[in-house]
């Protein structure tokens, strides 16, 4: 599934540690939700192609999605159902048709980050972390300067006013979080890819912690 990953997200998963492999997933999952909504031109059938995700990936029996590599790959390692599954795709879904940025930032930016946390129950303050980023991602790959910038305005709204306290195992999700922040504070736009600027940045908070 590595091919399916951006180098951003390659490199962030590498700061999982055992939980690396579903990191990758998730994030791998994450792209193939990108890709459909850029792809879809007709509201309709995004929302029918998202919810045939939601199905496979809440299907417990294992029926559902058998042979579509991601799902087979997140059943065999037992992480279905994904947490934040329902929300993830409420935001994915918001950017199709009449644009919502804030269910986009709560959704798919809180969904992911819970999903990547892997666990039932997390605090406000993650989802919070996750809407900044995703809108930080938002304005690095929107074709459209001017939703790129209100991209960015809205994320200051969600840039926490204290640090809170990360757990080790979240220390992909804390970098993610910073890399967000440093740009969102300056009113900047997220790169279009893994710059050898953000590379640094990246390294530089993954070893001092901020």
């Amino acid at each position: 599934m590595s091919a399916d990953l951006s180098p951003f997200a390659l490199l962030l998963s590498a700061y999982a540690g055992r939980d690396i492999s579903r990191h990758r997933l998730v994030w791998a999952l994450d792209a193939r939700f990108a890709r459909l909504i850029t792809t879809t031109s007709e509201p309709m059938i995004g929302q029918m192609r998202l919810a045939w995700w939601n199905d496979a990936l809440t299907d417990q029996s294992g029926a559902k999605g058998q042979g579509e590599p991601l799902i087979d790959a997140l059943r065999q390692m037992g992480a279905i159902p994904l947490h934040g599954l329902s929300q993830w795709l409420d935001g994915w879904e918001a950017l199709i048709g009449e644009i919502d940025l804030h269910a986009y930032a709560e959704g798919r930016g809180g969904g992911l980050f819970q999903a990547l946390a892997g666990e039932s129950d997390i605090p406000a303050w993650l989802t919070q972390a996750g809407a900044a980023w995703a809108l930080w991602d938002l304005s690095g790959h929107s074709g459209d300067p001017d939703m790129a910038e209100r991209a960015i305005a809205m994320a200051q709204a969600y840039l926490m006013r204290e640090e809170p306290v990360w757990r080790s195992e979240w220390r992909p999700l804390r970098i993610a979080y910073h890399l967000a922040r440093e740009d969102i504070a300056k009113g900047r736009c997220a790169p279009t890819g893994l710059t050898p600027a953000l590379y640094l940045r990246l390294m530089r908070v993954a070893l001092m912690g901020r």
